[in-house]
């Protein structure tokens, strides 16, 4: 399933860099994941790099887009083709 920033997200910056599908974007206030484009990194890395380098641990799961981690790697491979 994708990522979502909640409201305590400080706007620190660390989790826009390590994000392979650059899903992470700066919004009105916080920092927003666009869920067609998260992966949790599947098909990149082990685990979800931004939930690694968040101080505020503000990434969660997004009840909205749960999926499969088999949708995830196709999702992952219709990114990076």
């Amino acid at each position: 399933m994708a990522l979502l920033i909640t409201d305590d997200c400080t706007a620190c910056d660390a989790c826009k860099p390590v994000c392979p599908n650059e899903a992470i974007s700066v919004g009105d206030v916080i920092y927003i994941i666009d869920p067609l484009k998260c992966t949790e990194c599947v098909g990149a890395e082990d685990e979800p790099q931004c939930k690694l380098v968040c101080p505020a641990e503000c990434i969660v799961p997004n009840p909205d887009f749960a999926e499969t981690p088999e949708e995830l790697q196709a999702k992952y491979e219709s990114l990076h083709g």
